[in-house]
């Protein structure tokens, strides 16, 4: 197997380790589900890229117990489910169905008993998937908020903390909406650190800060100005500061397990080098040249993280196909053979219909050839135009997981 089939091989073994359905059944090995008190059933609401996944396992295992079930997930990863109603969503940006999808979610806990028991499948893309803006604030408003965050390049952290300040589920409220019955989450992390604050932004745990805590982030990031009013007004409102019903959760699948899923296939000598690949792109970029430029013979290096990309151009890309892009371009001559992989576990990077990029020694010259120039190209933001022209982009489809990125650099023996 050649250094490109092998990275793609690797790539595979991530996602698959990450399978949202065999990860739940792992859980629920350990903790069953808890059983509803007479008069009761089970309310179930799964939210993310692996929703479908992780509902058909749960209600495949129901065997005649009363149940209702709501999915949300965004459009590629749809489908019907077999006693459940499935809503599709907008992902990375929020749109109307997902406003509709989060009504939905209210309306079917709203009359929820304590004989009830609600369970929360959670996976990482819940916070676009399922918006739910405080009163006074539009959908576009929200919308309008994310996208200034994003060009700011803040971390996942940092924007899920504005998005809870500006959510009626977001930070906890989906246990103030299923009050009084108790809820049980089970939960698939896409962030790095597995802060259950931060997947999905904590639909079932408190926030991860205050609204005060938010107004100051947009201000030191020099966007408070540019906010929409209604934004503004909504962050200077009190925030509803009453203890939050308590739940239990789960956390069942993550992006270490999929690294370390990664160092088994690829055998003796791999090596974890990174399990918190954050921060700019380009100092990501400059990490892995520098461990590429220290590795001495043959090696797999694996890196799992989630980086972020400050928008300067108008082209199209994400931050996998920007870190490859980069890398690509920044590596000295090695005197050997290799490549390198980035992307996105739940197989799309950014608004492309790309997983991330897998570029080598040449892709550069590539680039060139089919008449791009990478400089400019990356200068724009366009890095998805640059691996296509190089025929470099890392295209999976929808894999229906997500534990944010992985990358893999190969490195061949030196001749």
């Amino acid at each position: 197997m050649d250094l490109r089939e092998t990275a793609k091989s690797l790539f595979q073994t991530a996602c698959t380790a990450a399978d949202p359905g065999m990860a739940l059944s792992r859980a629920l090995n350990t903790h069953p589900l808890p059983r509803p008190d007479v008069g009761g059933a089970y309310r179930i609401v799964a939210i993310g890229k692996a929703a479908v996944p992780m509902s058909e396992r749960l209600i495949s295992g129901l065997k005649g117990q009363d149940f209702k079930a709501l999915v949300v997930t965004n459009y590629e990863n749809a489908r019907p489910v077999n006693g459940a109603v499935v809503m599709a969503s907008g992902h990375p940006v929020p749109d109307e169905n997902g406003a509709k999808a989060a009504f939905a979610v209210e309306a079917m806990l709203a009359d929820a008993t304590p004989a009830d028991r609600v369970i929360a499948l959670i996976s990482g893309g819940g916070s676009a998937l399922l918006p739910a803006p405080v009163e006074g604030v539009t959908l576009a408003d929200k919308a309008e908020t994310s996208r200034l965050l994003l060009g700011a390049g803040v971390d996942i952290s940092q924007l899920n903390l504005v998005r809870q300040a500006l959510s009626r589920l977001k930070g906890g409220g989906l246990l103030r909406s299923a009050h009084p019955a108790p809820v049980t989450g089970y939960i698939l992390s896409d962030v790095i650190g597995d802060d259950l604050r931060v997947i999905a932004s904590g639909l079932t745990v408190a926030p991860a800060g205050s609204r005060a805590e938010a107004r100051a982030l947009l201000k030191g990031k020099g966007l408070w100005a540019d906010l929409p009013a209604s934004v503004k007004a909504a962050l200077q409102k009190k925030r509803d500061e009453t203890p939050l019903p308590p739940a239990q959760n789960l956390l069942i699948g993550s992006n270490r397990k999929s690294l370390e899923a990664m160092q088994a296939a690829a055998g003796p000598g791999a090596v974890i080098v990174s399990d918190r690949l954050e921060g700019d792109v380009a100092d990501a970029a400059a990490k892995i040249i520098a461990a590429a430029k220290a590795q001495q013979g043959p090696g797999c290096l694996i890196f799992g993280g989630e980086t972020t990309v400050r928008l300067q151009g108008t082209g199209l890309g994400g931050r996998n196909q920007e870190l490859a892009l980069r890398v690509t371009m920044g590596m000295p001559e090695l005197g050997r053979d290799w490549v390198f992989l980035s992307g996105g576990t739940d197989g799309r990077d950014g608004p492309t219909d790309a997983a991330g990029g897998m570029v080598d020694g040449v892709t550069v010259a590539r680039i060139i050839a089919a008449g791009g120039d990478p400089a400019a190209l990356l200068a724009n933001n366009d890095s998805h135009r640059a691996l296509s022209l190089a025929g470099d982009l890392l295209i999976s489809g929808a894999t229906g997981t997500n534990v944010a990125d992985v990358q893999v650099l190969l490195l061949g023996a030196t001749p």
